[in-house]
């Protein structure tokens, strides 16, 4: 209940290659998998188990690729007739440090072993990767 009150950005898209993999897990089979976000098709897959799936959102490739295998998707309201207290359901989310914007959190860039991005409008060779990198550009450590 609570993820469903969540922002966007906490409601990260889930691929169905990262969907099949989480559902492959022992004891997971005949489950219910639950995304509260949307799934995306993966085109890296080629072959889809068939499975249950309850999410807010489905592209229709990946609504294609599900009812294709043999599978069913369900809404978050069929979901709490059918399974009221979550009982044989599978609470899955998609990476939520997925986002470009992360890769500009964390330790300064240029600070020894950061590999945090900066902010920068010029990305050449003399913009963020030449001073105290190079010897030509004032010292190099």
């Amino acid at each position: 209940m609570r993820r469903l009150f969540m922002s966007k950005i906490n409601k990260p898209a889930l691929s169905l290659a990262r969907l099949m993999r989480v559902m492959k897990k022992s004891g997971r089979e005949n489950k219910i998998a639950v995304c509260v976000g949307t799934i995306t098709n993966d085109t890296r897959i080629r072959e889809f188990p068939k499975m249950k799936v309850c999410a807010l959102r489905v592209t229709a490739a990946a609504r294609e690729r599900i009812l294709h295998a043999g599978g069913e998707i369900i809404t978050f309201d069929r979901l709490a007739i059918l399974s009221p207290l979550g009982k044989n359901t599978v609470l899955i989310q998609g990476p939520r440090k997925g986002r470009t914007a992360v890769k500009h959190f964390g330790p300064a860039p240029g600070a020894p072993s950061s590999h945090t991005r900066p902010y920068t409008i010029s990305k050449g060779r003399k913009f963020e990767k030449a001073r105290g990198r190079r010897a030509s550009r004032a010292y190099k450590k």
